[in-house]
């Protein structure tokens, strides 16, 4: 995920007036719900391990675990607190310190950073104000824009959800025995019966929302895209389509390779995703401190976009678009509407998908048949984020609030779109109209793909 700071000087009014239907008592006790839950993964991510390892980094890459608690807090105290409490700032001298963009994560292990016992305290004092502030907020369709539906809370609740997801990355880098434990996700069904691939018909389709409360900058406002019939394929690719890839040269051959991807490759020596290692004539992988086999039938996970786009040229495929993506997963032909999820409108319930830690790897490719999309493609929220072949850019009417920088400054070429989330998102950051993105060399993040062709 990407990185995030402080207010700046509040952006023009983007949020939209929420759909009459939506009832404050009811936002109120699903933005309480949502603050709990993701504290909740906080305090696992960070109480798993010794204070020696939340202040160690694991990755230049990464950030050391005590600096995102401590800025889980922080953003916290400067929105919900300051912003939309009106409260005197309790730690004013530490903004900078967890401001996101004045210190790179390889500088921040020489700050001047809370110690563990420090930084659970300040998180833990500024959530009981910001709950007594919630309790309190008018989250009526004509208040001030933060307020209105809950979305700073909303805001605050994803910005920790997505902190989590960044320090279960750090888990996975970090040496060592495995500090998190979680069961097997649920088989697959009927995976052996599912086609390769799904045909999504041309026509139109609305992209985006101007509904959804909580809805970030970056996936307003909702717009009509035209999109061309393609195939897609019907599940993310798989760790042994992609061995295949693997074994037919596909890191040796500057074919299947952009210019940028292939000096990656020899820069570093790529051979297999990330954590993937060669024993005894048999692909092992490195999962949150165990060694296990490469299993076959789940989706390739840690592979950058490069690798991804060298995959689909090989099978002479390529990436679907983020449009195309969006109207596989959210499309109803029956209806002409464009759903919150593949399988409807109601959120997201452990038989739809593998969202928020539950476990801690993909699912085998079949699995949730009930999330599936009126498409026919399954898997298309939880498990692995799936690549694109998009640039990160606005949607016509963009507007950047409350902050330009949590999307626009990303805005370009240089940050390639994924979609879908994976069993590392929790719900709340994860829905059909959530964009991330990232550098198109990032491998550490939980990143998968799947293939699409024109029809």
């Amino acid at each position: 995920m990407t990185d995030d700071r402080a207010p700046s000087a509040p952006a023009a009014d983007g949020f939209p007036p929420t759909p009459g239907s939506l009832d404050p008592e009811a936002l109120r006790r699903r933005a309480l719900d949502a603050l709990l839950t993701a504290r909740a993964r906080t305090a696992t991510l960070t109480d798993s391990v010794e204070d020696g390892e939340l202040t160690a980094q694991h990755s230049p890459l990464m950030s050391p675990l005590v600096w995102d608690l401590a800025h889980i807090g922080n953003q916290e105290e400067q929105w919900l607190l300051r912003a939309v409490g009106g409260r005197q700032a309790l730690r004013p001298e530490i903004d900078g310190l967890y401001d996101a963009f004045e210190h790179p994560r390889s500088a921040r292990p020489s700050l001047p950073l809370l110690a563990p016992a420090e930084a659970r305290t300040y998180a833990s004092d500024v959530r009981g104000r910001a709950l007594d502030i919630l309790e309190a907020a008018p989250l009526h369709e004509g208040g001030r824009p933060l307020e209105r539906a809950g979305f700073a809370f909303g805001m605050i609740a994803q910005h920790e959800q997505q902190h989590d997801e960044t320090m279960l990355i750090t888990h996975q880098l970090r040496s060592g025995p495995a500090a998190l434990t979680a069961p097997a996700p649920p088989d697959p069904t009927d995976a052996g019966s599912l086609p390769g691939e799904v045909l999504v018909p041309a026509g139109p389709f609305t992209m985006g929302t101007s509904a959804e409360p909580w809805a970030l900058d970056n996936e307003r406002p909702a717009h009509r895209r035209e999109v061309a019939a393609f195939h897609l394929d019907t599940s993310p690719v798989t760790c042994g389509a992609y061995q295949r890839f693997m074994a037919d040269g596909g890191y040796t051959d500057p074919r299947w390779w952009a210019p940028e991807g292939w000096d990656m490759v020899r820069e570093h020596g790529l051979t297999a995703p990330l954590f993937w290692h060669r024993d005894a004539g048999q692909w092992l992988r490195r999962r949150f401190g165990v060694t296990e086999p490469v299993p076959d039938d789940e989706p390739v996970l840690h592979v950058s976009w490069y690798e991804a786009d060298a995959y689909a040229r090989w099978a002479g495929r390529r990436l679907p678009t983020e449009s195309e993506w969006e109207k596989a997963a959210r499309h109803d032909p029956a209806t002409g509407r464009s759903l919150r999820y593949p399988w409807g409108d109601t959120d997201p319930t452990p038989e739809h998908a593998n969202l928020g830690q539950r476990h801690l790897r993909p699912a085998r490719v079949g699995a949730y048949p009930a999330g599936r999309a009126p498409s026919g493609a399954g898997q298309l929220i939880g498990d692995v984020w799936e690549w694109t072949s998009s640039d990160f850019l606005p949607y016509p009417g963009f507007v950047a609030f409350p902050y330009r920088e949590y999307s626009d400054v990303f805005f370009g070429p240089g940050h390639k779109v994924l979609r879908g989330g994976s069993f590392a998102v929790d719900q709340v950051a994860c829905r059909g109209t959530f964009r991330n993105w990232d550098l198109p060399v990032r491998r550490q993040i939980f990143s998968g793909f799947r293939t699409a062709r024109d029809a």
